[in-house]
Order: C-alpha cells, then structure tokens, then sequence
C-alpha cells in the first residue's frame, strides 16, 4: 500500500465485473438492517426502544463525523460509526464472505485484512489475502493507489462487521467501478423501522434502478468536488400545507447542495434556521402531553404509542420535487409510550437521514445526476 498507516486494511479497488454486466438490467442485493435477525449485531435480548435508541446515538455520532469530512480535501474516513444498513459480499478466490456496511457517504470498499498488528475487534475471520488466488498488490504510482492514498484513515475501534462498501460518487466506490466507462443507476427501498424484523430491504444497481410509473418526483444530484456525498437543494418544508423556507436566497444554507442525502444516518438534521421556524407549528398541530427526550434532548416529544395521532402532514421541498411523508418518516417511538420528532436541528451538514427515506424508491441516476423519489411499499 502507498503508506504503512494503511497496511493493515485491503482495498478492494479493482472488482471483477464481467458477470455483473452480463446480467442485462442489472441485479440487485439484500439489505439487511443492523437490528434484524439476519444481521450479526442483532440481539434477542433488547427491546424495539433499546434499538431505537441505539439508532439515535448512531445517528448523533455519525452526524459529527460526517461534518468533519465536510471540511478540506477530499477523504473517506476508515472509520465505523455503526452504519444502519449491511450486506453480504464475497471477495476472493476461493470467495471469503464478509458482512460491510453499505454506506453512500463513503467511498471506499475495504475490510481487514492478514497480517495486522494494529486491527480493531471483529468477529469475523480477518481477510487472508495470500489465499486468494485472484489477489494483486496494487502499484503505489498507479491512480488506484493514488485513491487510498488521499484516504483519511482512523483507529476508532468498531466491531462486528468486516468493512464498509462504499456508494459515494468517489472513483474508487462500488457505484463508480461497476459502471465502467459510464456512470450507472442505483436505488434502494429501505422497509420502516418497524418492519425490519420481518423484512429486508433491496439494493439495486443498474438500469432496473431507473423509477416508471406514476408519483414519481425527481430533483438534481449536486456532486462537489470538495466532499463525496450526495447533494440535494433542500428549498423548504411545509406543515400542514404551511411553507417554511430556508433562510434567504443569499444566505449560505440555500446555495444549491445544501444537504446530503445519507443511507446511514437515522435522524434528518435539519439547518437551524428552517428547524426553528417548524418546530412550533409542528408541536401547535399535535394535541398530547409532551415527554422529556430520555437520550439526546433535541427532539419534541410525545406521551403516545403507536400512530401518533394528530400527527401533520409533512411535505420536503428538494428543488423540483416535493416528498410528501407518512408519518412515521417524521416521528419514531423512542421509549415506551414515548414518540418522538425525527427532525433535529445542526449548525453544521444538513442531512436527509434513513428513517425519512423509509417506504420510498429512491433512485440515483448518475447519468443525469438526479435523484428520484416513488412512495412504495417497500416490504413488498
């Protein structure tokens, strides 16, 4: 590798990909949410609030780290905040299985691999690479090598799972490799919360990404070249058909790209200005006793279970589409008759977190660079 702080990680840069384009349309893989039976984190033993609330510090780690990345030069920090969604791979000949977070804020697909010194726990077997008949070290001159070279690497310990696979608009991510000389289409359906124990959730890539049909609303993909995300325009929100806008046309936090849309954040973080002007209208429309948030005392929060009732109508404004959302993309069941706002504010990088993109189609075209959303029973 191009330098020894990163020796003890494998690259996956170059994948095979003569079957994958074979497969006219595309294929697609199993997501499988990390509080699902199927998942190694998954524990019998917890309660569906103990795994809410996990999914909450989540969401708050990832956020900080995410702003972090947002400053600089271009990198795909090697770290683990706990991303919500996993798949299975295999890498190597004979193929080792590997369960990595699917993560479109990242761009690298990596795990750990033999020998290592300095790894984190894992519960899986580490990667032996020596034993793969179809494993090539990588020259440090070639623009590979320049890739992971820019990668800012860090020993946050993390365990359970074996890697990340990125989705980023990054050279060096799964999206970008399988297109080849062309940009390709991905999309996913994440099943809601509740769901996930019963159902998983699709990962497809391909043209059989690409939406038909009818309710679909489109709004432009902005890739910086400054970070590697996916930026959306988020103009504004509105409750209960009342419009909040973000802050004034001049003001930063309206400049084309203003949020990212984020597979692994649970919570949508919302610029302070436009979560301050909805949060009264928000509690004004719900008519219950309030409850204290028990984790991160951000949110509004509500003595009910179940359907919240009274809970408004709630419809996201990306620049040319509006998401109108069920209600349990906007509020979640934090605590035994506790239900919580999803929403919370930042000062720093607005994101559209997992838990909003539940129950919808969400396409990415990276031919036209636009992002598609279609309501759709994801479980089915």
């Amino acid at each position: 590798m191009a330098t020894p702080s990163l020796s003890w990680f494998c690259f996956v840069i170059l994948l095979c990909s003569a079957a994958v384009e074979a497969l006219e349309g595309g294929f697609s893989v199993e997501l499988i949410h990390r509080d699902s039976p199927k998942s190694p984190f998954y524990d019998p033993f917890e309660t569906p609030f103990q795994r809410v609330g996990k999914a909450v510090r989540r969401s708050i780690a990832r956020v900080r780290g995410l702003r972090l990345n947002d400053e600089g030069e271009p990198s795909a920090n090697i770290t683990r905040i706990d991303g919500d969604y996993l798949i299975n791979v295999t890498i190597g000949t004979p193929p080792v299985s590997i369960v990595a977070i699917a993560d479109t804020a990242s761009d690298l697909i990596w795990t750990q691999c033999l020998p290592c010194d300095d790894c984190f726990p894992q519960e899986a077997p580490l990667f032996n690479p020596r034993a793969s008949s179809t494993y090539a070290e990588v020259d440090c001159n070639s623009d590979e090598c320049h890739v992971v070279d820019r990668t800012n690497c860090s020993t946050r310990v993390f365990i359970h799972t074996s890697g990340i696979v990125g989705l980023s608009p990054g050279d060096a991510s799964l999206v970008s490799q399988i297109g080849g000389n062309e940009r390709t289409h991905f999309a996913y359906c994440l099943v809601p919360f509740f769901s996930t124990s019963k159902y998983t959730s699709k990962l497809t890539f391909g043209s059989d990404a690409l939406l038909a049909g009818q309710g679909i609303v489109t709004t432009p993909l902005i890739i910086k070249s400054e970070t590697l995300y996916y930026h959306v325009t988020l103009e504004g929100t509105s409750i209960n058909g009342k419009k909040f806008e973000v802050s004034g046309s001049t003001e930063p936090d309206a400049e084309p790209g203003n949020m990212i849309i984020d597979s692994g954040t649970t919570l949508t973080w919302l610029p302070s200005n436009l979560y301050r002007q909805i949060e009264p209208a928000v509690s004004a429309a719900i008519d219950l006793p309030r409850a204290k948030d028990p984790i991160s005392g951000y949110n509004l929060c509500y003595r009910s279970s179940g359907v919240l009732k009274g809970a408004p109508s709630i419809t996201m404004h990306f620049t040319g589409a509006d998401v109108a959302l069920n209600w349990y993309n906007a509020f979640f069941e934090l605590d035994e008759n506790i239900t919580c706002f999803s929403f919370v504010p930042t000062d720093g990088l607005p994101v559209y977190g997992n838990m909003a993109q539940t129950d919808f189609m969400i396409s990415y075209d990276l031919t036209l660079d636009t992002l598609s959303f279609k309501p759709h029973d994801c479980a089915n």
